[in-house]
């Protein structure tokens, strides 16, 4: 496994001598094509970290969770999960974190254990697929696109709860 790379760039590089191409010029024109893309979406993965960050350092994000509680534990919705639901469309890797605690606290084969991990299969980091792709080609105006998205994650949410419940309980 450790050999794929360097067998993979020695055939890039026999390749390129076969069919007279300067390797090391076009690698220097992807990368810097790289660099500019980079420049590009920085600020707003920037202003996406920072906004995640504030929600959570400020306490918001507890307060949002709290308020939507009584209605998920309404309809249903196991309330280990809330925190997950709201976090999964903004930020990856703590929802990620959030599913293990849940994992800790519940179980893996809980109910909310088990919801939890299809909705991490099923669902997007919305907000910061939408800032990557929109911001590489400078589109501003993505109100359509993040209201369906949006409720592509809560059907997720509604179809990971119902799956469950079929297939398990």
């Amino acid at each position: 496994m450790s050999l794929v790379m360097p067998v993979f760039a020695c055939i890039i590089v026999v390749f390129g001598l076969f069919s007279k191409t300067s390797v090391f010029d076009v690698f220097l024109v992807g990368a810097r094509e790289g660099l500019q893309t980079l420049l590009t979406i920085a600020p707003t993965i920037i202003g996406l970290v920072f906004a995640v960050e504030l929600l959570k350092s400020s306490g918001a994000a507890e307060v949002i969770c709290n308020a939507v509680e009584p209605a998920a534990a309404l309809l249903g919705f196991p309330k280990e999960i809330v925190p997950m639901a709201l976090l999964r469309p903004v930020s990856g890797s703590g929802s990620g974190a959030l599913l293990i605690s849940i994992f800790e606290d519940c179980g893996a084969d809980s109910f909310a254990g088990r919801v939890a991990s299809v909705l991490a299969g099923s669902s997007e980091t919305t907000f910061y697929a939408t800032a990557m792709y929109f911001g590489c080609v400078n589109v501003r105006n993505i109100r359509h696109t993040l209201f369906a998205a949006l409720t592509a994650d809560f059907t997720a949410l509604v179809a990971s709860i119902i799956t469950v419940r079929l297939f398990f309980y």
